[in-house]
């Protein structure tokens, strides 16, 4: 039996005395979606015919009985198509996008390939060093830590420097010398110091991450993955000491001097909040870094790239744009659709423009 005209024009009109039931905020239509099921309107279902208004989020709800059936919008999955082709798009060996608060994977490939990591391991060199000095903390610097290859700040063999100084040059400005003068202040030789890296790392909950180095300089045995850099890196900015440190541009150190952030992704990049760069010549460019955006936290970490900042931005925007996918979707319950009409044993979007595309 068809659908009354009758039973539509009730169902239209009422809709436009209601715009909520059209386009929920009085602006904004939502996607209009056909139906394959077939109902039947009896003149004794019709007068059983009641509506109910609940928060609508764009999706339609239709169900026959006790099934439901869920409809998505017919803009469903259109980063589908950039998730294939975001590989192709960037030079990272491997990578890993993360949800910051649960931890869910938004994007992944070769996350768990291990490699050198270069200076992106120094995000654990500056958390201990943190919680092991104190603010009058000197650091006197070695032979060894003085002729230490660039990036460095260029210490000056047995001359004192403050602690928090060559911590902010170690996660900022990633200074190799200042990273050797406090891995032997705290554990008395570099290799001791590497040994309570990869234990933190553990700690953290990094798997896969051993630490031959306190500078992140290539090493035999040493290496780490994006999963495990991501999974560091978060718990480090739980640290709201640390995480002041890594959203600076620029620190000023007790001498008047100026420690310049490496990470250009603090202001090339929409929601950056901290990160740590790397580089060697086994590593190439390996990055670590978290963004925010509204409600929304990430986790970018990749290792093996070619084109570090053209990576992270490709990355970040992919992540944020299928997040909010995501939440679209995540929002879609039985409490939260379209207003139903109940036709008997029937129910079906009380959307007039739904029900107009009915056969």
């Amino acid at each position: 039996m068809r659908i009354s005209i009758i039973s539509l024009l009730c169902l239209f009109f009422s809709g436009l005395a209601a715009p909520s039931l059209l386009f929920g905020d009085g602006s904004t239509p939502y996607p209009i979606l056909s139906s394959k099921h077939k109902f039947k309107f009896s003149a004794e279902a019709e007068k059983k015919v009641t509506t109910s208004s609940v928060e609508t989020k764009g999706f339609v709800l239709i169900s026959r009985g006790p099934g439901l059936i869920k409809r998505r919008p017919s803009n469903y999955g259109t980063t589908a198509s950039v998730s294939k082709n975001i590989r192709k798009k960037i030079t990272a060996k491997s990578a890993i996008v993360m949800d910051a608060k649960s931890g869910d994977v938004v994007y992944a490939h070769s996350p768990d390939r291990p490699g050198q990591p270069a200076s992106t391991i120094k995000i654990l060199t500056g958390l201990i060093s943190m919680d092991s000095l104190g603010d009058r903390d000197m650091v006197s610097v070695s032979r060894t830590a003085a002729r230490m290859p660039r990036s460095k700040i260029y210490l000056r063999k047995g001359k004192e420097y403050p602690a928090n100084d060559l911590i902010n040059a170690v996660l900022l400005a990633s200074a190799n010398d200042a990273s050797v003068a406090l891995a032997e202040k705290i554990a008395g030789s570099e290799k001791v110091f590497a040994k309570l890296m990869t234990a933190k790392a553990k700690s953290l909950g990094a798997r896969n991450t051993v630490c031959k180095t306190s500078s992140g300089l290539t090493a035999k045995g040493q290496k780490s993955t994006p999963r495990d850099l991501a999974v560091i890196f978060n718990k480090a900015m739980e640290n709201e000491h640390f995480a002041a440190k890594m959203s600076k541009r620029r620190i000023k150190n007790k001498n008047g001097g100026m420690v310049y952030s490496h990470n250009k992704a603090l202001w090339q990049i929409k929601g950056s909040i901290g990160g740590k760069t790397g580089y060697t010549n086994a590593a190439r460019q390996t990055y670590v870094g978290k963004f925010k955006r509204g409600k929304t936290e990430l986790l970018v970490a990749f290792m093996g790239s070619e084109t570090m900042w053209s990576d992270a931005q490709k990355l970040v925007e992919y992540g944020f744009a299928k997040q909010a996918e995501v939440e679209r979707f995540a929002s879609f319950t039985p409490e939260k659709i379209w207003p139903i009409v109940k036709l008997g044993e029937d129910e079906l979007s009380a959307n007039p423009l739904l029900l107009s595309n009915l056969r």
